[in-house]
């Protein structure tokens, strides 16, 4: 007896291996390759200086279309779009120059008085939104692209075991969300005001209420309109708004442990670290990969168990934000000093090593031995996601340090929120304005392409198509509330 469609497509996603982490490498390079490329062309011609249909036509190309280029028709070869996308940035760099009558020259920063108090100790900066900005566009894509053929099976996420490219995405959306977190974390540092446990927890339950909300509808949509799901990923109930809604309350609990350990990056570790052992000498594991589902809790018992996991990703992103947010890594240099971003840049590659040390030490067969697991967020889970962001962060604060110098020279707010502006994509900064809003409509619209269209047989060329019109929704819409000055809170 044939399947029936929904059971074909629970199967597409279930029972997968992944792929190497090589290949997720090779991948995800086409990110920072992209940010290269867009930077010579603004940092070199003023490319986007004024952005009209063209400019944000590029724009959407480099940041949005080659993520989805590499996951889909160059996913046999994504080191082929890698050197197609970085032969011309370098040209553009080094080679070429758009004659003009008189070369734009890129904002300066201007001699003034004022003193170095009037500016934000907690500024924006350019390669901080580049990066947020990436990781949503590469979720929003993911999240629809899985659903068709053309989107290989070795990216999509891991039954129990192995690394693949959604599963990275998955932890680096939560990581991503802790860098954010130590914004507030180091204003009451700067101010010397602290709050109380008590007001900290009433206000992560308000932030942590509509995520509930989103859950609840995600809960009753898809049991409603009988929608394929994979159990396994999270349970019969629980799904990722879930997870990201129980993580602001934990994370003030945590706030309060920061000042008996302080840094977030040992707090992960510790956390993530109990957290394996308990899996490794209990029945813990057999109980979340093996256990009949029997009860409320049995039933769920992947995103409860994984949540320890998501939010030791979280505290490590708060770590890595507690470092590079601040406008003075280091008291001892002046302000806007290059010493300041040799500074930074120095932390963040030490933080990287550290990290995929501590990933070599505990995978490598003459080390701890232990595999990645997504569906129980373990330890290796956790190192792997900290150790990629860590390293994609750091590409690209060198690239922003290489092509935009005067981002962290200003002296003034207003020549610092101009270089700002200079040196950063208009998508970019769109999408980490709204990240959250754009993801909700992100999954309302993948929930209604799967229920118009047979996704599972679509030819390739329609698969991009659907795809690029999807992207480019999401994109226009990300654009048009950045242009109305809408910030949606959820």
């Amino acid at each position: 007896m044939a399947k029936d469609y929904k059971t074909q497509k629970e199967d597409f996603v279930s029972n997968l291996t992944g792929g190497s982490i090589g290949d997720i490498i090779a991948v995800t390079a086409v990110v920072p390759i992209s940010i290269i490329a867009w930077s010579a062309l603004q940092a070199r011609h003023q490319f986007f200086a004024k952005y009209t249909a063209i400019p944000f036509a590029v724009d959407f190309f480099l940041n949005v279309g080659a993520v989805l280029l590499a996951t889909t028709l160059y996913s046999p070869n994504p080191l082929l779009l890698d050197i197609l996308l970085l032969s011309p940035a370098i040209i553009l760099s080094y080679f070429y120059t758009i004659p003009t009558k008189k070369k734009a020259k890129p904002p300066q920063a201007k001699k003034v008085t004022a003193s170095e108090t009037s500016l934000d100790p907690l500024p924006r900066k350019p390669f901080l939104t580049i990066y947020r900005g990436c990781m949503m566009i590469i979720t929003c894509l993911a999240i629809l692209a899985v659903d068709f053929p053309i989107f290989p099976r070795r990216f999509a996420k891991v039954e129990n075991w192995g690394t693949s490219l959604m599963d990275l995405g998955v932890g680096s959306f939560v990581f991503s969300a802790g860098v954010v977190a130590a914004r507030p974390v180091l204003k009451e540092k700067i101010s010397g005001k602290y709050t109380t446990l008590g007001s900290r927890l009433y206000s992560s339950l308000r932030h942590a209420l509509p995520l509930f909300v989103l859950g609840l509808i995600r809960l009753w949509s898809v049991k409603g309109l009988d929608y394929a799901e994979h159990v396994t990923e999270y349970g019969v109930h629980w799904n990722f708004f879930f997870t990201l809604g129980f993580l602001p309350p934990f994370v003030a609990i945590f706030q309060w442990a920061f000042q008996l350990i302080p840094s977030f990056e040992v707090l992960a570790f510790l956390l993530a670290a109990v957290y394996e052992i308990v899996l490794d000498n209990t029945d813990l594991k057999a109980f979340v990969l093996t256990a009949p589902r029997t009860d409320l809790f049995s039933k769920n018992r992947e995103g409860i168990f994984s949540f320890i996991g998501y939010l030791s990703i979280f505290l490590a992103g708060q770590g890595i934000g507690m470092a590079v947010i601040p406008r003075n890594i280091s008291p001892k240099e002046p302000t806007g000093s290059v010493a300041q971003r040799k500074k930074l840049l120095i932390t963040l590659v030490t933080t990287s090593v550290v990290w995929s040390l501590l990933y070599v030490a505990t995978t490598h067969y003459y080390g701890l031995g232990l595999t990645v697991s997504r569906r129980l967020a373990n330890l290796p889970y956790l190192l792997f996601v900290a150790a990629f962001n860590c390293i994609q962060t750091t590409a690209f604060c060198a690239i922003e340090t290489f092509y935009f110098p005067e981002v962290y020279k200003a002296t003034d707010k207003k020549t610092e929120e101009r270089n700002y502006s200079h040196a950063t994509s208009r998508i970019m900064t769109a999408y980490n304005r709204n990240g959250l809003a754009l993801f909700l409509v992100a999954n309302l619209l993948t929930g209604l392409v799967n229920l118009t269209v047979p996704t599972l047989f679509v030819e390739d060329a329609v698969a991009v198509g659907i795809l690029l019109a999807y992207g480019g929704v999401i994109t226009g819409l990300a654009v048009l509330l950045d242009v109305y000055d809408i910030s949606i809170k959820l």
